[in-house]
């Protein structure tokens, strides 16, 4: 009963749960800071001021900050607006009008009228509208307009008062995300170079597998990016740190490109081992000495440097690119272009440009 199809299954099955684990713990401080404000709005209009039932004051905090970084300011204010107008539009149809299908039809058209006119986004749309149903539909007829107003707008301030106060975690993760992705290309590098020695057809089919699913490691790595940069813009107390996250920003479209070279390069060397065409051994040699290269890249990004001193090492292995031997063979070829166009990618990590990364290489040997 435990045969290859069961395995399969749970091993998937243990990869889907370590990924539902990891998204929770990506996301835990800000599933805190929604509980905790919600409690803290409730708190202050509740207990402070009063208010009978202010269910609109957590439903605005926590809809304001959300589970992402991004916009957090303009949500704020979006959702507490959007929650006013809703409120007051509801408050003031039922009163007039009373409760019912049409009404709450008349009110959400209403509400979402008004939402656009005011040239807003969709978010504040959809809240005016939810709100207005809320009210309309749940809590009618209770002339407590001001008091719902109110508790919106506490929501909203104690959204906008948590939206400040982050944790260090979001700064790290671009870096540390740019050195995971300079690791799975130093790791493709070494594979490369043994399927250049080994010919193993096999060991190239698993290696280019492996190469082509690094797609989510760059998604991973924008989405940490834009993460940082949305905690550096919304933040007072971490805005210091603006012009290192904008630094790793920066990084992303070089960092892609030198992914998609490596995996260009290890697609040639796969071809090459089916085919069962010869590599010569010194680009294998290159592959190695441009891994150990990329190592120090990592070991630069980790420091939250700009891999500058990593500059010298890829010199090197682009210099050595324009000495070793030609092969006939036209499949081998590719390769070693190949690897002077991860170089090239490379060197812009460093600072480069791309024109003067390009002339930084020799010509290729005749």
């Amino acid at each position: 009963m435990e045969g290859p199809a069961f395995e399969a299954a749970w091993s998937r099955g243990r990869t889907s749960v370590r990924s539902r684990v990891a998204r929770w713990q990506a996301k835990r401080w800000q599933l805190v800071q929604c509980a905790v404000a919600a409690g803290v709005a409730w708190l202050i209009a509740h207990d402070l001021l009063g208010h009978t039932l202010p269910v609109f004051a957590p439903i605005a905090a926590v809809v304001s900050l959300g589970t992402s970084y991004g916009q957090r300011l303009r949500r704020v204010a979006e959702v507490t607006a959007g929650v006013a107008i809703g409120v007051f539009l509801g408050d003031l149809f039922v009163a007039q009008l009373g409760t019912g299908a049409w009404q709450i039809g008349l009110v959400v058209g209403l509400a979402m009228s008004t939402a656009l006119l005011m040239d807003a986004g969709s978010l504040f749309v959809n809240q005016a509208a939810v709100q207005a149903i809320f009210v309309a539909a749940l809590v009618p007829g209770s002339g407590a307009s001001l008091t719902r107003w109110t508790d919106a707008v506490i929501g909203g301030a104690v959204a906008l008062v948590a939206a400040t106060v982050v944790p260090a975690a979001p700064l790290r993760r671009p870096r540390e995300q740019a050195a995971v992705v300079m690791r799975k290309v130093a790791e493709l590098l070494r594979g490369a170079a043994e399927v250049m020695q080994d010919g193993d057809a096999e060991h190239g089919l698993d290696l280019l597998a492996d190469a082509r699913a690094t797609d989510a490691l760059i998604r991973q790595l924008q989405a940490a990016a834009d993460e940082g940069m949305a905690v550096v813009t919304s933040s007072p107390f971490r805005v210091r740190h603006k012009p290192t996250i904008r630094r790793m920003a920066d990084l992303v479209g070089p960092l892609d490109r030198a992914l998609r070279s490596t995996r260009v390069l290890v697609r040639h060397v796969a071809v090459a081992a089916h085919h069962r065409r010869p590599i010569p051994h010194s680009y294998a040699l290159l592959a190695l000495d441009l891994a150990a290269a990329v190592d120090e890249v990592v070991e630069e990004l980790m420091a939250d440097r700009t891999p500058l001193a990593a500059r010298p090492a890829l010199l090197r292995v682009g210099e050595g690119s324009g000495i070793v031997e030609r092969s006939d063979v036209m499949t081998a070829e590719v390769v070693l272009a190949q690897l002077r166009a991860v170089v090239v990618d490379l060197l812009l990590l460093t600072g480069m440009g791309q024109l003067e990364s390009t002339d930084a290489l020799p010509p290729p040997p005749r």
